[in-house]
């Protein structure tokens, strides 16, 4: 049986997604700080430190929350909606950046946990447990900047998980997958996760498809994104001193005039 509450959700959008959660009188759904878009009449919100699935934990249990999301680079607090009126109240959130949001009912997920970026969580509903992972790999180890800090979450109710452009989610059966290292957001706990190199020094510096590769292997589900953050400032930023008197649109207009 389920010990989380059960929400209603909607996932509005297409490029640039929010979600909108439906909380019933004293529901409850936590948030990264910042992630809410709007909320309806009787919706009453609180910053806290963690996520409230240890509702009686005690000093060093919530000390230990902290020090994890100062080392996965994020809020020391998490901001807790809840809706404290008579009758059925929304609250909606949106992502950082434009992509997609990824429901997931972590009671389908082997062993209700999984693993995503440290920067991946959106929210999801009171109970949900949100801790740092450390990824063992030798190889993730040495390339610390990508997947060697992840996130989990555990729980029996909805979470919700954001990409940047579109996701796939892809079905591993006892294969192997090798992916660009950004574009992991999310996979199931018994999936192996490596980082690698590309290959000889040739193709590692000229392929153009970067340094390193994260190796999936296993049995189990991964998700994908197709433009991680990284990729999307790398793509914007100007290429030299000089590149944005030549860089045309928008973009170009908003650098000459600084």
């Amino acid at each position: 049986m389920r010990k989380s509450q059960e929400i209603e959700y909607k996932i509005i959008g297409d490029d640039i997604q929010i979600v909108e959660v439906e909380l019933d009188p004293q529901e409850t759904v936590v948030a990264e700080a910042g992630s809410m878009l709007y909320m309806e009449e009787g919706i009453q919100f609180e910053a806290k430190m963690g996520d409230g699935s240890n509702p009686h934990g005690g000093f060093f249990d919530k000390l230990k929350a902290v020090g994890s999301r100062i080392i996965t680079g994020e809020s020391l607090f998490m901001t807790h909606f809840t809706n404290q009126g008579h009758r059925k109240s929304k609250v909606g959130f949106a992502a950082p950046y434009p992509g997609t949001i990824i429901p997931v009912d972590l009671q389908t997920v082997k062993g209700q946990c999984l693993i995503v970026q440290k920067d991946a969580f959106l929210c999801a509903v009171l109970g949900t447990k949100v801790s740092m992972h450390f990824n063992q790999k030798i190889g993730s180890g040495f390339f610390a900047g990508e997947g060697f800090i992840l996130q989990k979450l555990q729980g029996d109710g909805m979470a919700f998980v954001h990409a940047g452009g579109t996701v796939i989610e892809k079905q591993l059966n006892n294969e192997t997958l090798r992916v660009d290292t950004g574009c992991v957001v999310a996979f199931e706990p018994q999936i192996s996760f490596d980082i690698q190199r590309t290959g000889g020094l040739t193709s590692m510096f000229f392929g153009g498809e970067g340094m390193f590769l994260a190796t999936l292997s296993g049995t189990g589900r991964v998700w994908l994104q197709s433009m991680p953050i990284s990729k999307l400032v790398q793509a914007l930023a100007p290429h030299g001193s000089n590149s944005h008197k030549e860089s045309g649109g928008i973009l170009g207009n908003l650098l000459d005039s600084d």
